[in-house]
């Protein structure tokens, strides 16, 4: 499991960003796949985190024939039982617009105040081998999902995700602080503690 090269199965400019900072770390290279081959995005059919970061990084490593690392994260807010969830990057009807997202959140979360807009991120990483190992990570951040934007920085529900701890929103922490408490950071920290074991 001494792998130096790994493919990331992901689009998202904001998740590659986090990814390819986390592999430098250890010294490892992490190369988005529209860099290596264009393979057809798989259909998320999964109804856990786990469940789609696995389907997709297999995928993307029989088509590659490299190590894949993929992962599904999403937003729960804690009213509104598990959603968004799975759905989270096309909660308001089209992946990806996380404008429509946003407020299609905002406007279910309206009838609730207090500790009742509690939520949280969840995410969970798969490194997946063409040989068909795999290992995954997982990691959550608690917040409380507000009606109002704040911070330019990160992407999907960043804005409206605040975190009390810090006085801040997840969108206006800097990508160092993000690294070190969000979903993403602690599900990638899971992972790396378990490769080479």
């Amino acid at each position: 499991m001494e792998t130096k090269k790994i493919v990331l199965a992901t689009h998202n400019q904001g998740k590659i960003r986090e990814f390819q900072k986390a592999f430098a770390e250890i010294g490892w290279q992490a190369v988005p796949i529209a860099d290596i081959a264009e393979v057809e995005d798989p259909e998320e059919t999964g109804t856990t985190f786990e469940e789609n970061a696995l389907q997709k990084a297999r995928c993307y490593a029989k088509a590659v024939d490299l190590p894949v690392l993929s992962d599904d994260s999403g937003i729960i807010a804690c009213a509104l039982g598990d959603r968004p969830g799975v759905y989270s990057a096309r909660y308001a009807g089209h992946h990806g617009d996380d404008e429509a997202n946003n407020q299609k959140l905002i406007r279910d979360l309206a009838p609730y105040t207090g500790d009742d807009r509690k939520g949280y991120y969840a995410c969970v990483v798969a490194l997946v081998w063409p040989d068909g190992r795999s290992l995954t990570g997982k990691g959550t951040c608690d917040g409380i999902i507000r009606d109002f934007y704040q911070g330019e920085g990160g992407f999907g529900y960043d804005p409206l995700f605040y975190l009390p701890e810090f006085g801040k929103t997840m969108a206006e922490l800097s990508m160092e602080e993000k690294n070190q408490i969000s979903h993403r950071g602690r599900a990638l920290r899971d992972l790396l503690s378990k490769i080479g074991k």
